[in-house]
């Protein structure tokens, strides 16, 4: 089933916004009585509704019935990713929404190849069309935001965001505890910021930095992971640990 996100609640029959009105009736060829959700501004409620009529200026549907449902993870996570090659940073913001994160933050590393400079709001835009196509298909409550910052000290999290940086030398030397008591700490609070370097991982000075702002590096296993990889990884682990481990017993 298509899922939408409006931003303004519904009324028992409402118009589609353009753009979703094209998707849903131009490219996926919706007939009257089909059906799609729609995601309201709460991010809680999920409405059913059906095409009842085509207009000129879009489609009318009517609402079937509404739920409350809650898909996201108990922890909302915030990835923050030094500047990537290629499309690795489409990537991850696609695989990453769909595994529930809610935040990208973008930055600029001493040792990123690439550098955005006056393409940054045409890269954001694509990522953000990206995000928002990847929770649709996911069927998420949330559309994750992306956002980009210059620099390290730029980085603007909440006082208390549990704050983690992956670090590969923290993998080789086979530390495997500070991500797991990071992610139950984070589940007290409720907020949790992992930082990843690009290829060429992050240097010491930055992770100095990073330390100095209370980012705590961990190893995520004793294998070393691509820059498009470990944030994937993560989240996976993230998951299981708050929804799979935990619901399971």
């Amino acid at each position: 089933m298509q899922r939408y996100f409006l931003n303004e609640n519904p009324t028992q029959q409402f118009q589609l916004p353009a753009d979703v009105a094209h998707h849903f009736v131009t490219v996926l060829r919706a007939n009257i009585d089909d059906q799609a959700e729609f995601v309201l501004p709460d991010q809680k409620t999920v409405v059913l509704a059906k095409l009842v009529a085509f207009k000129d200026e879009g489609a009318l549907m009517e609402i079937i019935t509404e739920k409350t449902v809650d898909v996201e993870l108990p922890v909302t996570v915030t990835l923050v990713l030094g500047l990537a090659k290629g499309d690795k940073p489409e990537l991850v913001v696609q695989r990453g929404t769909e595994l529930g994160a809610s935040q990208f933050i973008f930055v600029e590393t001493d040792w990123s190849v690439v550098h955005w400079g006056n393409k940054v709001d045409r890269k954001l835009a694509r990522l953000r069309k990206i995000a928002q196509g990847a929770a649709e298909q996911s069927h998420r409550l949330v559309i994750p935001t992306v956002t980009y910052v210059a620099h390290l000290q730029d980085i603007n999290l909440a006082d208390d965001t549990v704050k983690v940086v992956a670090w590969e030398e923290s993998a080789k030397q086979g530390e495997t505890a500070q991500f797991v008591q990071a992610v139950k700490q984070a589940v007290g609070v409720g907020q949790m910021a992992i930082m990843f370097g690009p290829e060429g991982g992050l240097k010491e000075t930055e992770l100095a930095s990073l330390t100095a702002r209370g980012f705590v590096p961990v190893g995520l296993g004793p294998r070393i992971l691509r820059a498009e990889t470990a944030p994937l990884y993560a989240l996976s682990a993230l998951s299981y640990a708050t929804e799979l481990e935990r619901n399971g017993g």
